[in-house]
Formats: structure tokens, C-alpha cells, sequence
């Protein structure tokens, strides 16, 4: 069933989003008032260590006034590419440079039914600790995580973020 987008109108824009009304015809010819949030494609970087442990970020996120572990993440810029914008995160979020080439893990769209939001994960074969994070006030703390706990912490709700939930189990499985 085709849902079709007959045009949209501007509601409110700031540096990181756009939401529009969207006039939308349902199959049946019904026609349907629909918020969209238009917004910024996303990078987030990681890696993973000798060890076999992956980096972390430990954060509280206030709109859902929740704690857990995420992937170091952030808005590409105008003019950058997605692999540079996703170094770029990991370093200012996290102090640690990817050591060798990023990967792309996988693509995802977090929240399709109501915004255009593209999260792409990349992730490193290794890190170079540069130095205490530029943007330390993102999160209490950074770790290097075992991989082989993250389907656990999944489970137990310590990973919450749809993207870091999605690059991280296919991480964990295509390294297993």
C-alpha cells in the first residue's frame, strides 16, 4: 500500500531539525495531516581492541531521563563525508582516533514513520588514545566493553539507542 506524499509545509527549522506537515493520501484516497521531522544524516564510530572489546560511551539522555552505553555520534556537516564525520565523533567524544581504516557496519533509519533520519555506523579495526575528549561533557564516562557482553547488556536495557543496539549486534555477530 502506497502512501502518497502530496506536498509539504514548514512548520519550525533550527540548526538541527526540520519539521514540516506533510498533506498525505492513504490508498483509499482518505487524506491524512502527517508531522514529519526532516533531519541531518548522523555518523557514529568505534572500535575494537586487541581485546576484543569495544568503545563505549556511558550517557544520560535527558528527554528520556534514561542512562546506557552508546556509540559515539553526531551530525555530518555541511561538506564533510560520512566516514570523516564518524572519525571525527569517535575522537572529539571519546579521546581515541581510529588506528586504521573505518568499516561501514550498517545504515539504519531509527524512527522511518516519522522522520527522514539516517544513522550510518562505522566502526575500527583498533584506536590511537589522543588525549581526554574535546566534548567530555557527552557522557560520565568511556570504556573499552568485552563484545562479548553487548547481546547482555542489550537484554538487560543498558544499550537503548536503536542505532548503537542495531551496529553493535552486527559487530558482535560478525566478529563471534
Amino acid at each position: 500500500m502506497l502512501w502518497k506524499n502530496l506536498g509539504e509545509k514548514p512548520v519550525y527549522s533550527n540548526p538541527w531539525l526540520r519539521v514540516h506537515l506533510a498533506d498525505v493520501e492513504l490508498p483509499d484516497g482518505r487524506h491524512l495531516d502527517h508531522y514529519v521531522l526532516r533531519q541531518r544524516a548522523v555518523a557514529l564510530a568505534t572500535a575494537v581492541n586487541d581485546a576484543d572489546e569495544v568503545l563505549l560511551l556511558w550517557r544520560h539522555r535527558f528527554i528520556t531521563d534514561s542512562w546506557g552505553w552508546e556509540i559515539a555520534a553526531g551530525v555530518v556537516e555541511d561538506g564533510e563525508s560520512v566516514e570523516a564525520a564518524a572519525a571525527r565523533e569517535m575522537e572529539e567524544e571519546t579521546g581515541w582516533r581510529p588506528s586504521g581504516p573505518l568499516r561501514h557496519l550498517v545504515t539504519v533509519e531509527p524512527s522511518n514513520g516519522l522522520s527522514d533520519a539516517v544513522h550510518h555506523v562505522y566502526w575500527s579495526e583498533g584506536a590511537e588514545y589522543v588525549g581526554h575528549p574535546q566534548d567530555d561533557f557527552e557522557s560520565e564516562k568511556r570504556a573499552w566493553v568485552p563484545l562479548k557482553e553487548v547481546p547482555g547488556l542489550i537484554a538487560e536495557g543498558q544499550v537503548r539507542s536503536a542505532n548503537a543496539v542495531a551496529g553493535l549486534l552486527l559487530l558482535h555477530h560478525l566478529r563471534s
